[in-house]
């Protein structure tokens, strides 16, 4: 049964300001102001405008008259979305599904994580200092579905653990609102003097449809776990995940090294023992001050070899900035993948495999270098010269394509971009150039092949775009020195708008 932790911020805006502003007093009342349809807004206030009768939403000319000394600034949204992010990148301590709730929330998928900390509540308490540490102020919940603990994070007492399967009785005393019900569905709701949600379970499934809607009966069941709900974790929910935690922080790099290897070694024991390699890894240092310091390596084959993915990591601590040290290490592995063991020849001549022999290599100079620097070329299914040729992973399968065409040679190099050539002479329009000058050299033509016509992929652009112009006739030329040319005439004789030009596209040999 799956675990929900929610964490809410009633004045997550107000927060985030004051750590981007913190010289602001936060006894006086303050508020941020956003553009609603031409109509200057409340976005968020503190307690303190909150206790003078402040809200979000209220005019602010209403809210300036009623508090004159109101302290306000410009809401930033943008910054307000990236520091919630930013937030559940660091909650990846607490979990590895972290699903942020815009634009004030998170939610985390706790299952199977509460036993290192001693237990939900001991998670939840640990989990609530370092939040209130940091200067933020949010209340949390956990219960077994995200509708339950959304809706006691917010109208339920603060700190509430809703036992496995015992939401409803948490729920019941909650208003309406509490089941994320339309504000036009409360309201109604309310109307009808139904106030807590128990009163609404006890209306029959089919008469409540019919009165509210079947998107508040869709609600209500997601909050007791009739009805699945799916969340948008930031990051990909992986059971491959694995934690350290130290009685007294770390910040010398030895330690960094060592701490990286051993959890390296604790979770590529699970992959070992479950027939499973990663192509994917991602340590993160948590520092004593709430930023986490994340670092990725990839593999070229699915690998679960600690002292080889903990040596992709090295050259890379240097960067990790420790501060006052390092309290927690996490690792996770992603695309995951079952293979198979493999055995060495029984002879003395022990038989190299790819992945002892290229693979590390090809790791190595991916993380120093970056993955689009590590590439070989594949066949692409393409009449276009420059486009019948793609870059796939090193040791990656090429995709399936035609075998290359024996009548129709290519160059062994092709050039990035074609290179103008002049003074081409032809006796007829489709001749062979009996000479041309390339890179201020003339070069007299002795034997030639052609043309080879090749046209552009016309369906994959406008109509409008096509034209003669975009017609090349191909040759292969050899000159009196022996050297040998892939040269092509752009466009066709006859047409005075688009005269046609040579270009050089490539040599053999």
């Amino acid at each position: 049964m799956s675990r929900i932790l929610c964490a809410w911020s009633p004045s997550w805006a107000i927060c985030n300001w004051r750590r981007r502003n913190p010289s602001s007093s936060p006894a006086s009342p303050f508020a941020l102001l956003e553009t609603v349809r031409a109509v200057r807004r409340l976005s968020a206030v503190n307690v303190e405008a909150a206790r003078l009768g402040l809200h979000p939403g209220q005019k602010a000319a209403d809210a300036f008259a009623l508090v004159p000394e109101l302290a306000a600034a410009e809401a930033e949204p943008g910054a307000d979305a990236a520091a919630l992010t930013a937030l559940a990148d660091w909650c990846v301590r607490f979990s590895p599904a972290v699903a942020p709730d815009t634009p004030d929330g998170l939610f985390l998928d706790v299952s199977g994580v509460d036993h290192l900390w001693g237990g939900e509540a001991a998670m939840l308490a640990d989990f609530q200092m370092r939040l209130f540490a940091n200067g933020l102020a949010f209340r949390c919940a956990i219960a077994d579905t995200p509708g339950a603990a959304w809706a006691l994070a917010r109208f339920g007492q603060d700190g509430a653990i809703a036992p496995p399967g015992g939401q409803a009785a948490l729920l019941a005393p909650l208003p309406p609102a509490a089941l994320r019900l339309e504000t036009q569905t409360w309201t109604q709701v309310e109307r009808l003097g139904l106030r807590r949600v128990g009163q609404l379970l006890e209306i029959p499934r089919a008469p409540f449809a019919r009165r509210f809607g079947q998107a508040a009966l869709t609600r209500l069941d997601q909050a007791l776990g009739r009805a699945e709900e799916a969340l948008t974790f930031r990051r990909p929910p992986t059971p491959w995940f694995a934690r350290l935690a130290f009685a007294e922080p770390i910040s010398a790099p030895e330690d960094l090294a060592r701490v990286t290897f051993d959890v390296c070694a604790r979770l590529c024991a699970r992959l070992e023992a479950q027939g499973f390699g990663a192509r994917q890894f991602e340590i993160c240092f948590h520092r004593l001050d709430g930023k986490a310091l994340p670092l990725a390596i990839g593999l070229a084959l699915p690998g679960r070899d600690a002292a080889r993915i903990a040596k992709l990591f090295a050259p890379r601590l240097d960067t990790v900035d420790p501060g006052f040290g390092i309290e927690v290490v996490t690792l996770t592995a992603q695309a995951a993948e079952a293979t198979s063991g493999r055995q060495a020849r029984l002879d003395s001549g022990r038989e190299t495999t790819v992945e002892e022999g290229l693979a590390p290599l090809i790791d190595r100079l991916t993380n120093r270098l970056g993955e689009d620097r590590v590439w070989r070329a594949a066949p692409v299914e393409s009449h276009v010269p420059e486009l019948a040729v793609g870059r796939i992973a090193p040791l990656a399968r090429p995709p399936p394509a035609r075998a290359w065409n024996r009548e129709a040679p290519r160059p062994t190099r092709l050039f990035r971009r074609p290179e103008p050539v002049e003074a081409v002479l032809a006796l007829t329009p489709d001749d062979p150039p009996t000479q041309f000058r390339w890179r201020g050299q003339l070069h007299r033509v002795r034997r030639a092949e052609g043309p080879e016509r090749i046209g552009e992929e016309w369906w994959k652009a406008a109509i409008d775009d096509v034209r003669v112009g975009h017609v090349r006739d191909y040759y292969r030329v050899e000159d009196e020195a022996g050297a040998r040319f892939w040269l092509f005439r752009a466009g066709l004789y006859g047409d005075p708008e688009i005269p046609p030009k040579w270009w050089l596209h490539g040599l053999f040999g």
